[in-house]
């Protein structure tokens, strides 16, 4: 658990440009906190303490605004940066070095039992205010962009966004009609249902024509 948290404590200096030592990290980042206090939580819900550790999440909650059930399994190097409203669901499970930002939920999608929140492979980023929602499985090294809401597979090497997600890059190459021309990420629907509407618009000025006729 200690050799954990030293690799957690490193993870925030290395993502972190704010963080200009190591007593910062422990005194001043709520994220940090809550995952020291979830090492512990967790050990003790492995030992079936499950009231002790309970409290101790919700303690957590309490000080650093971020709810991390003690269920939830989480491996080496979670940086949780601005971490104010961040939820991670009992059954979730966290490869290594997850870098999970302000807002970031991952979360269920009812009151199923079992397996019911994601899992996250190893150098996954949740941006800002992003949502996971149930069993689903996000591939080692894949960004999930800020307020995209994913509710199925997202394979390794991928880059996901909007609402619902879907991938606009994948092994480092942008998917086809994914992308503005600015560079910017655009949702494939609605840029078709764009192209629907300049059609019809141009239809309804021929019609409009012929019916005046020459």
């Amino acid at each position: 658990m200690f050799a954990r948290l030293r690799k957690d404590l490193a993870a925030a200096r290395a993502r972190d440009p704010a963080a200009r030592s190591n007593v910062e990290v422990l005194l001043c980042y709520p994220g940090f906190h809550a995952v020291m206090v979830h090492r512990l939580a967790h050990w003790l819900w492995r030992r079936h303490y499950r009231l002790t550790a309970r409290f101790l999440s919700e303690v957590s909650r309490l000080f650093t605004g971020i709810e991390i059930h003690p269920g939830a399994t989480i491996g080496e190097g979670l940086f949780i940066d601005h971490g104010m409203g961040v939820v991670i669901g009992e059954t979730s499970e966290l490869g290594d070095n997850v870098t999970l930002y302000q807002g970031a939920t991952l979360g269920g999608t009812g009151k199923e039992s079992g397996k019911r929140h994601p899992t996250l492979g190893d150098n996954v980023v949740v941006g800002v205010g992003a949502k996971i929602l149930g069993s689903v499985t996000i591939g080692s090294n894949s960004l999930v962009g800020a307020g995209a809401v994913v509710l199925t597979d997202v394979p390794p090497d991928c880059t996901a966004v909007g609402v619902p997600a879907r991938i606009v890059r994948e092994q480092g190459r942008p998917i086809p009609g994914a992308r503005l021309s600015g560079g910017a990420f655009a949702d494939p629907i609605a840029e078709v249902l764009s192209r629907l509407t300049e059609r019809v618009e141009q239809l309804e000025k021929q019609a409009q024509t012929s019916r005046e006729g020459p």
